[in-house]
């Protein structure tokens, strides 16, 4: 199944609806940084929620969520924007935590500290504005209740959140990934939130219903009773990091003039690595002689 998010709404009701599938983005980002079964399960829900929450931007816009904690993950950054290209990665990949009644330790490698979400307009073309910033306390470190308490305390609007990763301990392979986010406009009445609440509640669990096959629609028909759900948008999601050569050879052209000098002089060139996406890219003797303007090389 081609990883994919969805928005809609509940005809009648004041609620929007994003659901996800996200488990080849999330396994391909996991196996690029190599990180263990914890740090998966941390990673990939960031970059499901991430994920989600890019679905209610326009063209050029993105959303990058930090969590900035003291856990042995040491870091979680997350960027999607509106085409559906999601990326990460977390500071530490190795880190690890011991179980917690058979489950993984999400919170135990997170730690406490903050989460920071960004909202940048025009930013894909080069023309950011001002961009929005909320920030709150880590609530949790399970990140789907963070990202709950984001919602409802920074943005004002009452979140249910279910994000999840199922990884393969044995082979350290995600195996699913993905979540929904329900949310309840303003003007949603006392009643319609109590049921829905209820409702979320007593669902199984995302990536349960994602291992036996479940479309973004269908974990919502699932969650809330099949209760008529109205699509609104859907794209697709994939993994995509947008470092490329021309870029980390503009910012070695922005080195002082004296660190190229001594680059092209040592003879050797440079390998540089995308912390993002960890893509490595080879810039040769003559690259470096190239940045350098014709009078000053010999």
């Amino acid at each position: 199944m081609t990883d994919r998010v969805i928005y809609a709404t509940i005809p009648g009701l004041d609620v929007r609806l994003l659901s996800s599938v996200t488990t080849d983005l999330v396994a391909e980002a996991c196996a690029r940084h190599h990180t263990t079964p914890a740090a998966s399960a941390a990673l990939g829900r960031t970059l499901t929620g991430t994920g989600l929450l890019a679905m209610t931007q326009k063209e050029h816009e993105r959303t990058t969520v930090q969590f900035v904690c003291d856990g042995p993950i040491g870091g979680i950054v997350a960027v999607a924007d509106a085409r559906g290209d999601v990326r990460g990665y977390v500071r530490n990949p190795t880190a690890n935590a011991e179980p917690v009644l058979g489950k993984l330790n999400v919170a135990g490698v997170v730690g406490r500290g903050t989460m920071h979400v960004g909202r940048e307009l025009g930013a894909e073309i080069g023309q950011g504005r001002e961009p929005y910033n909320g920030i709150v306390e880590i609530t949790s470190g399970e990140i789907g209740l963070d990202f709950a308490y984001y919602l409802t305390v920074s943005e004002q609007i009452p979140s249910g959140v279910s994000l999840g990763v199922f990884v393969h301990i044995a082979t350290n392979r995600v195996l699913a990934a993905g979540g929904f986010i329900i949310q309840l406009m303003p003007g949603t009445s006392r009643d319609v939130e109590e049921d829905l609440t209820a409702r979320v509640a007593a669902a199984p669990h995302a990536t349960e219903m994602i291992l036996q096959g479940a479309s973004p629609l269908e974990m919502l028909e699932t969650a809330l009773g099949h209760l008529e759900i109205e699509v609104l948008d859907e794209r697709d999601l994939q993994f995509a990091c947008n470092c490329s050569r021309e870029r980390f050879l503009d910012k070695l052209a922005s080195l002082p003039r004296a660190d190229l000098e001594e680059m092209v002089a040592d003879g050797t060139g440079e390998v540089l690595t995308c912390h993002v996406c960890t893509q490595s890219y080879t810039v040769t003797i003559d690259d470096l002689r190239a940045l350098l303007p014709d009078e000053r090389v010999h």
